[in-house]
């Protein structure tokens, strides 16, 4: 008599999936808050700006070039000039005006300050898509109106952020006292350049449609755009700035944030994102970005010696909310559709 057959194996995957994605996710929001503050150091400390922009994307496209070669093999011989021409947009609207106006926005505030408006994209990303009618509203539905209550109370944590200090929270002494003297004299022209950079990441996530439709291999596509975007920055650095020691980069805090933010925070923060979205879907990743504006407040303030004000904790906790309030609706709306 034969034995009854053994009951298949627990799908190994899917219990992995359980407890690596949120792990995962919470390395990308950790790769987010290093980078801004090594970056804050480290153009505090004199660093050109598009010195920074350059190297860091010359080596994003160097560590995801291997990938790019295991997983995408020979689909480079694919990309014609028309494809072309898209990636070279997609590096100047997703890549070298935007972050740029970042790292000058974040050089005229703080690293807490400036992480608040990464968080504001998803956002900006939706009233750009309803402006111009590639998404629809839906004010009756509860998705919708949550949608909109997320988009207000997100905006006003912002404002109390801007416009709120209140009394300053002596908790700890920083680890290191970087240069912050023009964080409080350039507030406005600061957050003026935070703002257009999160504009232009907005217009830049609506027009990868377009990208992923011309040319569908996203670690190519990836790469591509890192390297076209360290020659852009690279020649508008040269533009403003022909001083040779502007480019000079040695064993210090400057290599150490080039290396850090090509790394984790390009390379390796995109192939987590990429995995999870294929293991929990494309509304899983941006559930966590929030965690980035509290790991940043934090950590800021230990090693930085940035402010922490009653203003921008009541302003920090209603741009979590209101952003878990859209992104959560945004979910649901996927799943009712």
């Amino acid at each position: 008599m034969k034995a009854a057959p053994l009951p298949p194996p627990a799908d190994d995957d899917e219990e992995m999936a359980a407890w690596k994605a949120p792990a995962a996710m919470l390395l990308v929001q950790l790769f987010n808050t290093g980078m801004v503050l090594l970056s804050k150091v480290a153009i505090g400390g004199g660093m050109f700006v598009f010195a920074l922009l350059t190297y860091r994307s010359l080596f994003g496209a160097a560590f995801i070039l291997p990938i790019a070669l295991l997983r995408e093999r020979g689909k480079w011989k694919e990309m014609d000039w028309h494809a072309a021409g898209w990636i070279f947009l997609n590096a100047f609207i997703g890549y070298a005006i935007p972050m740029s106006l970042y790292y000058y926005g974040l050089q005229d505030t703080t690293a807490s300050y400036a992480i608040i408006f990464l968080n504001l994209i998803p956002l900006t990303t939706f009233i750009l898509s309803f402006m111009l009618r590639m998404e629809p509203l839906r004010i009756m539905s509860t998705s919708g109106s949550l949608k909109i209550a997320g988009v207000v109370v997100s905006v006003g944590g912002t404002m109390i952020i801007s416009l709120y200090k209140g009394k300053i929270l002596h908790l700890w002494n920083p680890v290191f006292h970087p240069h912050n003297e023009d964080a409080a004299s350039h507030q406005l022209r600061g957050s003026i350049f935070l703002a257009g950079s999160s504009f232009m990441l907005a217009c830049w996530y609506l027009i990868q449609s377009k990208v992923m439709k011309v040319y569908p291999y996203k670690y190519w596509s990836s790469m591509t755009t890192c390297l076209v975007g360290g020659f852009q920055t690279a020649l508008a650095g040269l533009i403003f700035r022909r001083d040779k020691n502007a480019w000079k980069i040695g064993w210090d805090i400057n290599l150490l944030t080039v290396v850090y933010s090509g790394a984790l925070a390009t390379a390796l923060k995109y192939s987590l994102n990429s995995w999870a979205v294929s293991k929990k879907g494309p509304s899983y990743p941006p559930m966590f970005s929030p965690l980035s504006v509290v790991f940043t407040v934090v950590l800021g303030s230990i090693f930085i010696g940035d402010d922490i004000t009653i203003g921008s904790l009541i302003g920090t906790v209603l741009v979590i909310v209101g952003t878990y309030i859209f992104l959560w609706a945004k979910a649901n709306e996927r799943l009712e559709k």
